[in-house]
Parts: structure tokens; sequence; C-alpha cells
């Protein structure tokens, strides 16, 4: 796979994978190179705050793109996205509450839906595993861990709620290392918030993510955070918009655009 979706024609094979439920799990590894995304859809009345809201907070919400109302093409980022049918698992919200977890929306779709596409961690993986920085979650098949934060976000217009955070456990050496290459790459969150002690961020116990999978931290490592692109699922839960969308926290877009190397 790692040669195949080197190509334009291996990414559509991804998707139409995705699309067909062949694979409808994590993203974590798959298109190496790739930019991925996390998802957020809304009605065009609570669009407009929730770009300011990202704008405001672009470490955890850095836009990638922006959909015309009822719109499930996203042009920038691939020629061929559907995001009616392209994530492999949704989350469906009522009123802040999850509903369910499908994976397609095409019968849930209206004409005011306007997609958001936010940067994701998943990208600047490849590059840390190139550079000799094993990610275990990644290793092991797993999703990875995410956690609620006692960090605020800045609020605009009606959104509000907690930053997320991913995590990832590394030698010193690695996080060091892992922090400089992160830093590449400001649209997918940059370099990371916090190394170390869990509790700086309100995080009361590391082996109960609120999003994701457990991953263990070995002797010798130190967990390492960075800003999350599941943020807004947090502040949906606040907020409690009448409808959203989102993707399965771990369930990524994979886009045909490349990440830079330099």
């Amino acid at each position: 796979m790692d040669d195949e979706v080197s190509t334009a024609a291996g990414i559509a094979e991804v998707r139409a994978r995705i699309r067909r439920g062949a694979h409808a799990g994590p993203t974590a590894g798959l298109a190496p190179g790739h930019v991925q995304g996390n998802v957020v859809i809304l009605s065009r009345d609570w669009a407009e705050e929730f770009e300011l809201f990202c704008r405001a907070n672009a470490k955890a919400c850095p836009i990638l793109a922006i959909s015309e109302p009822g719109s499930p093409a996203l042009p920038t980022l691939g020629a061929d996205i559907d995001i009616r049918h392209d994530l492999p698992r949704y989350r469906i919200y009522r009123d802040g509450v999850l509903a369910a977890e499908p994976t397609d929306i095409a019968e849930l779709w209206q004409d005011d839906l306007v997609t958001f596409v936010i940067g994701c961690s998943f990208t600047f993986e490849h590059p840390l595993i190139e550079a000799g920085i094993p990610l275990r979650h990644v290793a092991e098949g797993r999703n990875v861990a995410m956690y609620k934060t006692s960090l605020a976000t800045i609020p605009a217009g009606r959104w509000h709620g907690p930053t997320v955070v991913s995590m990832r456990p590394l030698s010193p050496e690695n996080a060091t290392r892992a922090a400089v290459i992160s830093n590449r790459f400001p649209d997918m969150h940059g370099g990371p918030l916090h190394a170390g002690d869990p509790a700086a961020l309100g995080i009361r116990d590391i082996m109960r993510p609120d999003y994701g999978d457990p991953v263990a931290i070995e002797p010798g490592e130190i967990p390492v955070f960075w800003a999350c692109g599941v943020t807004p699922q947090a502040a949906i839960e606040v907020v409690r918009p009448e409808f959203c969308i989102t993707h399965a926290p771990g369930c990524m877009l994979v886009t045909d655009k490349r990440h830079g190397r330099d």
C-alpha cells in the first residue's frame, strides 16, 4: 500500500476502498506523504461563527478547506472527493449528543450543509517515522489517544469548549526531534503543546483517553501532547447545535495533497 498510494491512482483507490466499506477504521499510517483532515459539517446558520472559532484557535483547528453550502465536493483537496462517502466512519450529533456512527451520510445530506476540513497530526506522522521516531499506536494498529484538557479555547460567537490533545509516548530525545519536525507543519497543528506531566493539562488518567485507544508509556518515555482536530467535537458537546456531522475520531479524510518535506 505504501508504494501504491504514492500516485494519484493509488489515493483514488484508498478512497474507493473507504467508499465501499473495505476500510472503516482509523487512517493513521494510511497514505503516507498525503495530507489527512478532520471534518466538521454544519448548517449554514452555524458555519460562519464556527469559522471564526477555528481562526481564533488555529493551533487546534487549522482550516484546510471550506465547501460551498450544500456541496459535497472539496476540489482543492481532491477532484473526486465526495464528503458524503469518503470518510471511514462519521459521527452524527443531535443537540450535542452523539446519535450514530455511520459509514455513509448520503441519506442525511442537506442543501444548507457546509463542510470544514481541519489539519490533522496524522499528516506529520510519516515524516516522524521516516526520521526513525517510532509511533506505538501506528505499530500496534491502534487509534491515537486523545484527551479533553483543562485548556479553554478562545470563544467565538456561540462556540467555546475545551482544547483536545493527541498523545504519543516518546523518549526525551525523540520528543525533541519530533517537536522540530512537527513544527514544519503549522497547518497540521505544528509542534507539541506540552510534554511530560499530564496533570498540567488537567488529564487525570493517561490510560483512559476521552477518544481513541489507550497507548502504553514505557519506562524512559514521556507523553508528548499535540493540539488535536477533535477539539470541535468537544465544543459540539458543550454548544449543542441542533445537527452536526463530524469524522469519527481517528477516521480522517485522505486527500490528494502532498505534504511538504522541506
